[in-house]
Order: C-alpha cells, then structure tokens, then sequence
C-alpha cells in the first residue's frame, strides 16, 4: 500500500499531538477524548461525515491539501461509521483511540489503511472485510454445487477466517465489546452463503437440495441472539436477518398467486417472523423498515402497499421523524388515482426553476433517470423517443435525481436526446417525500388536470402502452 509523504507527515504530526495530550492527562481514567483525522486523494466532495448508528455527529470538512481532523472531547467508545459520499466504512473506537485513515476514492475499500491508537483493530476488521468481498465474488459458480461439493468449499472457508480471527484476537488481545464485531464479522458472511445456498441452487440449476441437506444444516439459527442491539446497524447481520427472513418466510404453494400477490403475502410473512423472533424492540424497528424499504422499493400496487403498510404499523413502534417507511407511506396515500399530483419545484439546463404542476398542460408522463445507472438512463429515453411519436398526445418529462447540476449537463451532453424536456429535482427529500421515490425505475402518468392516472408504473412494463391509450 502505498501512502504519500504528506499523509506520513500529518499521521505523525496527529500522533505527536496525541502524545502529548496524553502526558498533560488527557487520556485519565474519567475522560473519553479521541481523535479522527486522514487524507483522502481524489475527493468527491470536500467533507467527511461521521456517524453512529445512521446519525451524523459531525461533518469535518477536508483542508485545502484534502487531509481531515478532529478532537472529540468526548466519545463513546463503539462502532461507527465514516462516509465520503457515496462510500462509508465501518472503524471502531475504544476510550481515547486516535486513528488516522488514507483514502483513495478511486479504489475506496481496497486503498483504507489505519495508522495510530487503535489502528491494528481496525486494518483487522477491513482485511476481513475484503477477505469476505473477495469471496463473495468467487461465489458465483459455487451455488450451483451440489450439496457435498458446495459445504466442503465453504467450510473450508470459514475454517481459514476462523483460524485468522483467532490469530489477530490472541495477537491484539482486543476488548470483549469489539469481539461482538469481530465474531460477526467472519461468522455472518458464513451464515448468509447456508441461507442463500438452497434458493439460488434452485433458481440457477432448477434442483430442489432442500431434503437433500442434513437435519442439523440450520442448526446455528439456534445460537443467534436476535435482539442483540449492538449489531443493529452492522451490515453482515442485518444482511443475515434479510436472508434469513427470505427463507423461513417463503410461500410454498407459488401456483396459487400471481407474482405481485406472492410478493404482498411473502414480505407480510417476513413481518409477523420478524415480530416474534425478535424481543429487542429497536433490532425489530431496523429490521421491520428494512423490510419495508425493499418491499416498498419494489411494490408498484397501491393497494397491496396499503395492505403491507397495515401490518407494518402493527409491529414497528419507530414513530421518529426520521422514518423513512412513514414517509414513503404517506407519500403514496397522496398518489391515489384521482388525486391532484403534489407539486415540487425542478430545475432545467438553463438553471431556471419551475414548479411541476406548471409544467402539465396536457395528459403527461414523468420518469426519471440517474447518472449512476446509465444503461436505464439510455434505454428509458430511446424508449420515450419512440412513444412521442405514437403517443403526441401526451408530453414526457425526464426528471434527474442526482441534484449535480455539471454531472446532469455532462451526461446529457453526450447524447442527442433534444426533444425531450429535461429536468433536475432541486431538493431530492423533498420529491421523494411527495412522489414516494424508492427507485429509478419509476414512471407517473398524469392528466391534463394534474389528477393522478398512475402514480406507480413503469414505461417498461408489458401493459404500459395501455396506461396511455
């Protein structure tokens, strides 16, 4: 790993910094001061956020030659979680920790390496991490073993990360509160491929393994503890959870349901098991929104949302104004058909902003793109290209949701696209909270009026031609 002097230079002058408090008793037994501080070569923005579980503490914003630092007269010790935008890593802190991290966001994940108070912890928890990333990539042909071959490959895994783990443990001798985050780490990942294993062996060779594994192939379900609140927030087990839900959550009888119905009954399956599996009432709400969010995200049924938001209400007790379930759900009451669509402010390429329910002088149809997703970004304007020409009768807005003013003008730069009216939300929360934006994928229809015809379709669907005849 290759670290420039500069970064060389700002670590030791934080850790003489450190030291030195250190010797005027700033690391006494009844404080927790700590410190954060790294470079990060190629930014993407000029801050840093750091949070604890999903809130942001502070924002640091990056010096002029792009390193960061800050005191923290008083830290908890526990997990946290810093992000660059779009990026985020986990890194951990015990009483009076001074970590230092380098960054290159080109290679975000593999370029992280901490140096200072606590750092060997934290290059323990990414080398695992990786190690785990690595190995999730090398998956893809394995699923498709029979049961045999495929418990022999990861066995032999798990042995290997098992074996590392208590390695690092004896060598660092870390604290029991960071050993609930290390044994997560390299015993969840392991979990997940037994939970995956059976449904993707399925759907990839057609074969059901399920009476073909061993009685006991669930038996580490029994030794989770569910409600533990520490690892509420910690990505393997929530991923876990998710998959595991998938499972014991399944409808078995598929011939009985359209695929829309199947998804309502699954994911209000996975509800009621999430409510009595776990006892700890803040994992349940994290893991009842989860659920809801990627149902939500998907459901394009108004009627099967109501449905599912119903039983969801029913369990979760998490009635913040940071619930984004509760946002979503009253956004989608407001796009009942019929409905006059809710009216959010939008930018063009000339930088003028407009109010949408100006823009609907006639019956009109609103998709929506992102720059990170070009491939729909393209496909979703040859599609309106080629409706405009049957469809005159009707006018189509394209709405950009990355809110980066250059990035929405390069991007259509490079394509002729010039007949169709081109757009960017100015406030990306506000649009989401009024037109229950989960995805990209999404296409509201609306009448001449302003009246809702569809708040919930897509122009790539078989019946879509029908929404606008």
């Amino acid at each position: 790993m290759k670290i420039s002097p500069k970064f060389l230079y700002f670590f030791y002058s934080v850790l003489s910094l450190s030291m030195l408090s250190s010797c005027n008793k700033d690391f006494s037994s009844d404080n927790y001061i700590a410190y954060f501080g790294g470079e990060i070569e190629n930014p993407i923005n000029r801050y840093v956020l750091f949070c604890k579980d999903n809130l942001v503490i502070d924002t640091i914003k990056l010096n002029d030659d792009n390193t960061f630092f800050k005191k923290f007269d008083s830290l908890s010790p526990g997990l946290y979680t810093f992000k660059h935008e779009p990026e985020y890593q986990y890194i951990y802190f015990d009483k009076n920790d001074s970590l230092k991290v380098h960054i290159d966001t080109k290679d975000f994940d593999e370029s992280i390496i901490f140096c200072g108070r606590g750092d060997e912890k934290n290059n323990f928890l990414m080398d695992l991490y990786l190690r785990n990333e690595k190995d999730k990539n090398n998956m893809f042909e394995v699923f498709d073993y029979g049961f045999e071959k495929f418990n022999l490959n990861i066995e032999k895994t798990n042995l290997e990360n098992k074996k590392y783990y208590n390695k690092k443990k004896e060598e660092i001798k870390w604290s029991n509160e960071f050993d609930v985050y290390a044994n997560a780490l390299y015993k969840f990942p392991y979990y997940t491929k037994k939970e995956i294993y059976p449904v993707v062996h399925k759907i990839r060779t057609g074969e059901d393994v399920i009476d073909k594994l061993p009685k006991t192939y669930y038996d580490y379900r029994k030794a989770i503890d569910y409600s533990n609140e520490e690892l509420t927030d910690f990505s393997p087990f929530v991923m876990y959870i998710n998959h595991m839900l998938n499972n014991v959550s399944a409808i078995k009888y598929h011939n009985h349901y359209n695929e829309v119905d199947m998804a309502l009954k699954t994911n209000i399956n996975k509800l009621n098991v999430a409510d009595t599996l776990i006892k700890n009432e803040k994992v349940k709400n994290v893991i009842l929104n989860n659920i809801a969010f990627q149902y939500l995200s998907e459901d394009q049924n108004i009627v099967n949302n109501k449905e599912f938001l119903e039983t969801y209400h029913k369990y979760s007790t998490d009635k913040s104004k940071k619930n984004e379930i509760l946002k979503i759900g009253n956004a989608i009451q407001l796009l009942t058909i019929g409905k006059e669509l809710p009216t959010v402010e939008l930018i063009d390429l000339n930088g003028n902003k407009y109010l949408s329910s100006d823009l609907v002088t006639k019956n009109t149809v609103f998709f929506f793109w992102s720059e990170k997703l070009n491939s729909h970004f393209v496909a979703a304007h040859k599609k309106v290209l080629e409706l405009q020409k049957t469809y005159p009768n009707y006018e189509f807005i394209a709405i950009n949701l990355d809110q980066d003013e250059n990035l929405f003008k390069e991007t259509l730069s490079r394509y002729n696209f010039q007949n169709i009216k081109e757009y960017r939300c100015s406030n990306f929360e506000d649009i989401k909270a009024k037109w229950a934006i989960t995805k990209v994928h999404r296409t509201i229809i609306v009448n001449a009026d302003r009246t809702i015809k569809n708040g919930f379709t897509n122009m790539f669907d078989v019946n879509f031609i029908n929404e606008i005849k």
